[in-house]
């Protein structure tokens, strides 16, 4: 059977960077692995039937406690990105544990004899590899700070990418005060599913990660647009604040294609 080893296709360029802010990082309770891929190379759909042939495996990881989620994302409108996996882990020791164990436990025997059997595999398909089609991406660690408790998210999501330029302890302090309890009120009243607010720990320019998920895209657009006048209603002074300090981002709207909790 033909492994895929593809949520952590980019792991070994991080590793360094990782073991060094694994200590200063270790009280945090969850952390995010994403990883956004740009795909020039090929059909789409050929990427995601190989992340849906490998999901057994990514969902034994939740089952066996490596990983506590994982999920696979297509772009729907937005940036430069058309996909996004991701994984997740209640600690940065358990994140690089899991990036070993997704990559089979950094045996490069096992990894060339693993990457020997897909290139056969895909031979005898005569299918594209997942890294021919989607040969750029992007390395995203960002550690949770805020959100709902939702047991489960909507299929469509929505990402908000932060540049900030101001005191971003400060925005955090903002979203827990006066976001949370607005979106909180929405996922109660089943306007949207979920949300989450992170920090940035290693990646690019990126600094905050704001997301939120519905049933639907439609449902999630309106709520999203409901929830903007919310947080910045007339005299929202809290609201105004946070545009100082993270005003500037690029906006992500994604098909939730794959989930495992």
């Amino acid at each position: 059977m033909k492994i895929i080893k593809i949520m952590a296709i980019a792991a070994g360029l991080t590793a360094l960077t990782l073991a060094c802010v694994a200590q200063e990082e270790e009280e945090a309770t969850t952390f995010t692995y994403a990883t956004y891929f740009s795909c020039g190379g090929g059909p789409l759909a050929r990427v995601d039937e190989i992340i849906a042939d490998d999901a057994d495996r990514m969902n034994g990881l939740v089952a066996d406690g490596t990983i506590s989620n994982w999920g696979w994302l297509a772009h729907h409108t937005g940036g430069q990105w058309q996909r996004v996996s991701y994984y997740q882990a209640d600690s940065m020791d358990a994140l690089l544990d899991a990036g070993d164990a997704i990559q089979g436990g950094g045996d490069d025997d096992d990894a060339e004899e693993a990457a020997a059997d897909d290139a056969a595999a895909d031979d005898a398909d005569d299918g594209l590899s997942f890294g021919q089609i989607c040969n750029r991406h992007d390395d995203y660690i960002w550690q949770v700070e805020n959100g709902s408790n939702s047991e489960t998210r909507g299929e469509a999501g929505f990402s908000v990418y932060h540049m900030c330029t101001g005191d971003e302890d400060r925005a955090d302090e903002i979203v827990a005060e006066h976001v949370a309890p607005i979106l909180d009120g929405f996922v109660e009243e089943g306007k949207l599913t979920s949300w989450g607010w992170s920090s940035h720990v290693v990646g690019g320019r990126f600094r905050k990660l704001q997301t939120m998920t519905a049933p639907d895209m439609k449902s999630l657009m309106a709520a999203r647009g409901e929830s903007i006048d919310a947080i910045y209603a007339d005299g929202s002074e809290l609201g105004d604040e946070f545009s100082d300090i993270c005003g500037a981002h690029v906006d992500y709207m994604w098909n939730i294609q794959l989930e495992g909790m």
